[in-house]
Formats: C-alpha cells, structure tokens, sequence
C-alpha cells in the first residue's frame, strides 16, 4: 500500500534514492493543478523499472525534484497484442487509444485504409493520450504509438510470426476462433467506419498472417469493434485468462 495517489508516466531511471526531474509539464501539473508541495508522495513509472514511490524534494513553478524511496510494483508489461486501427473523427480516435491503454496493448498501429476518413494523425497527441490513460489506469509501462501508415504497407512488412485478427462480419465468432487458437504474438485489426474495400478485403483474405473471425450479427462503429475484438482476445489469450 502507499499514500501516493498521483501516477507520473517519466523519462529516467528509476531506484533507491534516484532523483527525477520533472518536465516543465509535470511540475505545472504537480505543482499548481494538484497543489503538490515539498515531502508529499507520487508514483513514477517507467516502463523498465516497476512503480516506484517517490516524494517531492524541489518544488517550483515550472521545474520540480523527486527522488525514489521504495518500489511499490514490479513491472507489468502488457501482453504481446497489438491494435492497428484506421483513425475516425477526432474524439472517437482518442477513444480507441485510451481504452486499448486500458485494456492492455503492447503497441498502437495507426493505418490508413480506402475508406479512412482522416490521412492526417497527430502522432504526438496520440502518444499523450497514451501515456495519460496508462497513468490513470495503473499500468507500468506506455504502448509505443507508430506513425500512419498505408495498409498495403503494413500488410507488406508484416513479422512473420505474429498473427493478425482480422475482424470480419462474414466469418464465424470470435469467442469460437480463439477457444481453439495458441497464445503467442498477435495484433487486431479494425478498419474504419465505411469498411474495407473489395480490394483491401482480397489481400487480407490471401494474407498468410490473417484470422478473420466476428464480432457478432450487429454492425459495431469503429471504437466499439475496438473494444470488443480486446476485450474477447484478453479474456482467451491474454492476461486476464
């Protein structure tokens, strides 16, 4: 237990006696937000050292010092899953992000389709929107957001090992395909609010990465899909089974 509340998402090592700088952000953040001071306790993760405690021992307006005192968590990385996904309106893209942080990605890959509403991302907000949703949810480590990128693209540089879920409403349940799949690198595909083309569809279908499975007889909006293809992948092959 700690009586820490706060969580910090920092950018240096974490240990015994460790001292962190805080960034301009942080320390506004801690400081004049939340009403901080010098002896109270925050938690810093990483990504490589667990959750640590740690307590404020410089505090200003916009830089700050704390310094390790015990580590409170080991370090919890998600399961090998990734979400690639094709970016829709602003605040439902945002959606996506913060609940698969949630419910545990190792990576977020953005993919523009055919049918892809928007070919611009900012990559920058997206990984703040990230990192703000693992501090929330206490997770210890920050999924890695890439850059936009064609699907062709993504199909054509594929790891041969990992396996791509491809959620389509033509092919048998997805609680049914997973019962009987083997755990391992895998990532999830959901494509954006119009579907994907025929032509998209073909080179999915003749991927020899691809499991296409379903989501159900209702059509689902984009974030939902999201939602549903983790939530069923966690529960069969990942770390809530």
């Amino acid at each position: 237990m700690t009586d820490a509340k706060i969580r910090l998402s920092v950018d240096h090592p974490l240990g015994p006696g460790q001292s962190v700088p805080l960034t301009e952000d942080q320390a506004l953040y801690l400081f004049s937000v939340m009403r901080k001071s010098v002896g109270e306790a925050i938690l810093l993760f990483n990504g490589q050292d667990g959750e640590w405690r740690a307590t404020v021992a410089q505090a200003g307006k916009r830089r700050g010092i704390l310094v390790c005192d015990r580590q409170t968590r080991p370090l919890q990385p998600p399961p090998d899953i990734w979400l690639c996904f094709a970016p829709v309106k602003k605040a439902e893209t945002v959606y996506i992000v913060e609940k698969a942080v949630e419910l545990g990605v190792a990576r977020l890959c953005p993919v523009q389709t055919d049918f892809t509403n928007s070919d611009r991302l900012n990559r920058d907000r997206m990984q703040a929107n990230a990192r703000e949703a693992a501090e929330q949810c206490g997770a210890t480590a920050v999924p890695p957001v890439e850059a936009l990128q064609p699907l062709d693209k993504l199909l054509a540089g594929w790891p041969e090992r990992r396996r791509l879920l491809w959620c389509n409403e033509a092919k048998a349940g997805l609680a049914t395909r997973l019962a009987g799949a083997e755990p391992g690198p895998w990532a999830i595909l959901i494509g954006p609010e119009g579907g994907f083309s025929d032509r998209e569809k073909a080179r999915l279908a003749a991927h020899p990465a691809v499991v296409q499975a379903s989501l159900g007889p209702r059509i689902l909006r984009a974030e939902t899909a999201a939602v549903a293809a983790l939530t069923l992948w966690q529960a069969a092959l990942g770390d809530w089974a």
